[in-house]
């Protein structure tokens, strides 16, 4: 049985309390009538997020944590007391604890942090901790350039955001490489721009080469008519009113205007792009 992880069980039997489920080892664990349809029957095999409950039983649901075993995210604190806090990671009555040992500098009920979630070898819980260094380096490297990645936005520097790839490696996106709003938590999803000689990570939210161009062509031509077939934007325009209507940087606007010229799809002048009447 896989605590802290989504997985996919089997109905074993019917009970007054709802279904037990069972995984290849035949291990049980309840999931309570509230997640149960009229229509489950045993046999059926059912997607469900196994956890301890208030009572430290072991339980299944259907709900989707915001957290998994072995992944970052960053939730909201709801509570404190001597012995840590109490985060909200989606799952009604229960709440994800943070101890005191695992915390950096305190929390402050009511704002969010980024935590890493384990399951505790002695009790065999889930349990949240800010102390990342252990689960996230770049020792070894699993990516490459140009992979496309999922990306949280661990914290900002003057020169950019500092991120988590993949759940595994850090990574840098520069200020210079970003052209829409970014804040601490975000998930995205971003591509490996280069893998420096000390194996630090450059990242980058937008693909280059020719489908890179080929989505902002059409993401802009979307725009396009979504403001009545005209945009006062062209090449003359400045790279801030550029970035202001598209969230795009001005080359990036720039090739995404020759490929839509190209295909006959608008027209262009100084100030201006509107669609082709055809």
């Amino acid at each position: 049985m896989k605590v802290g992880q989504i997985q996919t069980l089997k109905v074993n039997r019917i009970s007054d309390y709802g279904l037990y489920l069972v995984d290849e080892q035949e291990q049980e664990v309840l999931l309570p009538n509230r997640f149960v349809s009229l229509n489950n029957a045993v046999g059926d095999e059912i997607e469900v997020f196994v956890y301890h409950d208030s009572e430290d039983r072991l339980v299944a649901t259907t709900d989707k944590p915001l957290i998994t075993e072995g992944s970052v995210a960053c939730l909201k604190v709801v509570d404190k007391n001597i012995h840590g806090a109490f985060l909200d990671w989606g799952l009604v009555g229960k709440d994800l604890f943070l101890p005191n040992r695992n915390q950096q500098g305190g929390v402050i009920p009511g704002r969010s942090y980024l935590v890493w979630l384990y399951v505790d070898n002695i009790t065999g819980r889930c349990v949240a901790t800010q102390k990342l260094k252990s689960y996230i380096d770049n020792d070894i490297i699993t990516v490459k350039p140009r992979q496309k990645v999922e990306i949280i936005v661990a914290s900002e520097s003057p020169i950019g955001y500092r991120a988590i790839i993949n759940n595994r490696h850090w990574g840098m996106i520069y200020k210079n490489q970003i052209f829409k709003p970014v804040a601490i938590g975000d998930k995205l999803e971003g591509f490996v721009r280069r893998i420096t000689d000390d194996n630090r990570i450059d990242l980058m939210l937008q693909e280059t080469g020719y489908k890179g161009v080929t989505d902002s062509a059409q993401l802009l031509l979307q725009m396009i008519k979504q403001k009545g077939g005209v945009m006062e934007l062209g090449d003359k325009s400045t790279p801030e009113s550029v970035h202001a209507e598209t969230q795009m940087s001005k080359n990036q606007f720039k090739r995404a205007v020759g490929v839509l010229l190209k295909s006959g799809d608008i027209e262009a002048e100084d100030f201006q792009i509107r669609l082709k009447k055809r």
